[in-house]
């Protein structure tokens, strides 16, 4: 497919226009269309046959808004999404049934089930950084649990955007599935906090989720909030250094850095420490080149004022590999930094960005007492063949996903939960953990005639009170 798509021409949402849509949607789902078994899976279907439609549209999106080659556009946006399509469509079924659980004597003759139900409508606000997987894997499990959708794609990213309301507008009916444009705060403004929506489901950063668990709390809407934070690494002095470089490169430089899970900065005994940067350079060198501008495996920065916030922290720190820039080509090098001061900039902020700075320390409470500078990470990363070590960090620190002796690849994993803690978010989704987050677990106790007991009804006894001491303890 070969559609020419035109960014510009994607106009915003007006406030009437997102109350129409809000009612639509509404009336939609009230209409029952979307509970049944048979309607969910074949829509997850009509979406996969949609998205390999526009494969070639959307991978030449991913490069004209991130440079995204094809093996990152594939392998961290198309792929996961028919990843995550297939693992649903193969056990939805299941997914879907009551789960029956016991029930206490006390209540006896009666039985007790939870039945997933349909939340009702929900928006899906996604970010630039993963502009497509982002918006698509939520989609699937709020297809999946029943619901109606819109979704939000990122206006920072603007051919993913266009191509992504192209997809969906050719392929549903906005009743029941519809994108709306324009600014993320002007949405917010004119639909989260105007409407009760049955969930807002927002990724993105810290700052921006407060604004939007703000917005939904005026109309007591529950939100999914998955946000991000300072990723730390962890190499511990037993650590496998080559191995480590290697896998600290991929997690850290996938994207041009721009990942949510990125290891944000490397906390590195200084016993190995010498030995992991000359490790990191040399692989540098050979996965990008000598000039990695010419790299096709290297994206690109999402924009100026990214690019421009980025180039500042160059100053903060010692460069010992990288630091060329070109503002023309949105272009930053594979960057390392040694000697950061703890309280600059860069070790306050989320970096986002293909610079890493690299911190030793001597002890494993002094490693733990940095991390907790900036507490709730969204990912912990601890490389070490001891297992006293792993379990010290892993145990130690509250995160929300992470890896041992690996980088990021945890979120490929559809039967891991993605979801943060603390400032990096809260509720998660992947596989069913999505579908739960995406429906309301339904509490239900049937009660028979037969059997029952006089002891619930006045004039109470002074045995039924005995009676409750031993059921109730």
């Amino acid at each position: 497919m070969t559609t020419e798509i035109h960014p510009g021409a994607v106009a915003s949402h007006t406030a009437e226009e997102l109350q129409q849509l809000f009612a639509r949607q509404q009336a939609f789902f009230q209409s029952g269309v979307t509970r049944s078994y048979g309607f969910r899976k074949a829509q997850l279907g009509v979406l996969r046959k949609a998205i390999a439609r526009y494969e070639q549209p959307i991978q030449e999106a991913l490069y004209k808004d991130l440079r995204k080659n094809d093996f990152e556009a594939y392998g961290t946006e198309l792929g996961p999404a028919y990843k995550e399509l297939t693992h649903t469509q193969q056990h939805l079924r299941g997914w879907m049934q009551p789960r029956h659980r016991s029930t206490p004597l006390m209540f006896f003759p009666s039985t007790s089930k939870v039945v997933p139900e349909p939340r009702g409508v929900s928006l899906i606000m996604a970010p630039w950084n993963y502009p497509f997987l982002l918006l698509i894997q939520p989609l699937i499990a709020s297809i999946a649990a029943g619901n109606t959708s819109i979704l939000k794609p990122s206006e920072e990213a603007p051919h993913v955007a266009a191509v992504v309301k192209q997809m969906i507008d050719e392929t549903f009916e906005p009743d029941y599935i519809a994108v709306v444009t324009g600014p993320g705060q002007q949405v917010s403004e004119q639909l989260i906090s105007r409407h009760h929506l049955d969930l807002v489901f927002f990724t993105g950063s810290t700052a921006v989720g407060r604004k939007i668990m703000q917005a939904a709390a005026t109309q007591l809407t529950p939100v999914v909030l998955e946000l991000g934070g300072k990723s730390p690494c962890v190499v511990a002095a037993d650590a496998s250094i080559d191995y480590t470089a290697k896998k600290i490169i991929f997690s850290r430089f996938l994207n041009c850095g721009q990942t949510c899970v990125a290891a944000d900065y490397v906390l590195v005994h200084h016993s190995v420490k010498d030995k992991l940067i000359a490790a990191l350079k040399k692989h540098l060198l050979q996965m990008y080149g000598n000039d990695p501008q010419q790299s096709p495996d290297l994206g690109r920065i999402i924009n100026l004022r990214q690019f421009n916030r980025l180039t500042g922290y160059l100053s903060q720190g010692n460069i010992v590999h990288g630091g060329q820039h070109d503002a023309n080509d949105l272009y930053i090098a594979p960057t390392i930094l040694t000697d950061v001061p703890m309280d600059a900039p860069i070790m306050q902020e989320e970096i986002f960005g293909p610079i890493l700075p690299i911190i030793g320390f001597d002890t494993h409470e002094e490693a733990k007492a940095i991390i907790a500078k900036n507490p709730y990470p969204l990912a912990l990363y601890v490389y070490t063949n001891s297992s006293s070590t792993e379990r010290y960090f892993m145990e130690g620190i509250q995160f929300g996903g992470g890896c041992v002796n690996n980088g990021i690849i945890h979120l490929g994993n559809t039967n891991l939960p993605f979801t943060g803690v603390g400032y990096s978010g809260m509720g998660g989704y992947h596989g069913k953990f999505g579908f739960d987050q995406f429906s309301h677990l339904k509490s239900i106790m049937r009660s028979h005639r037969l059997g029952d007991t006089p002891l619930w009804y006045a004039p109470y006894k002074k045995w039924y009170v005995q009676v409750l001491r031993k059921l109730m303890r």
